[in-house]
């Protein structure tokens, strides 16, 4: 097992949250920034081609084991948009979570069908050419809500609406959504994949 890996996002929302996963198995995740990791083209049309280039890239960079995790909101009336696209849905300059909201929104406002899910694919490389990285997927079925409710998330969150809870993901507790999520699902694949080495 490791004791340090690098997350290879920018993002301090999934930073705060893969580091609160890991504390529980003593491993220290690291941003990407600390190893002035340069931005890692996405160019892929898939979560799992893009973590993967991710944790490739930051494993060059940093020396060290890498975990990417590339995931996003799909919108089962839009054909699975905005998918990969998820960040920077309304634009990338500057990427905002409001704008990303208010788009997804506006596009899904003249559908009847409002049923989304999260995807996750997350990747760990042990170092840069690893032949055989581990890769685990999750998916978190829910409802489109035009309007945003709760504080506890970021991204798409206020608008997530899980109907077996009766409130968005950014109302749940965050160990709730910890034991659900597309990303505690996924980590919890990654690690039985972990110990199965």
């Amino acid at each position: 097992m490791f004791d340090k890996i690098v997350l290879a996002s920018g993002n301090a929302g999934k930073l705060k949250e893969f580091s609160r996963l890991f504390a529980d198995l003593n491993i220290e995740v690291l941003p990407q920034s600390q190893f002035d990791t340069p931005e890692c083209p996405e160019p892929y049309r898939t979560f799992v081609e893009n973590a993967l280039a991710k944790a490739r890239h930051a494993a060059k960079h940093s020396g060290l084991p890498a975990l990417a995790d590339d995931s996003g909101i799909c919108a089962a009336a839009l054909n699975g948009a905005p998918g990969i696209l998820s960040a920077r849905y309304a634009g990338a300059n500057p990427k905002s979570d409001a704008a990303n909201n208010k788009r997804l929104s506006d596009d899904l406002a003249d559908k009847a069908d409002k049923s989304c899910y999260y995807a996750c694919v997350l990747v760990l490389v042990r170092h840069e050419n690893d032949p055989q990285p581990i890769i685990a997927e999750g998916i978190w079925h829910g409802q489109w809500q035009t309007e945003a409710a709760g504080t506890n998330g970021f991204g798409y969150d206020p608008h997530f609406y899980l109907p077996e809870h009766n409130c968005t993901a950014a109302e749940l507790a965050p160990e709730i959504k910890n034991a659900e999520s597309h990303r505690g699902q996924a980590l919890r694949e990654l690690l039985r994949k972990i110990e199965a080495l």
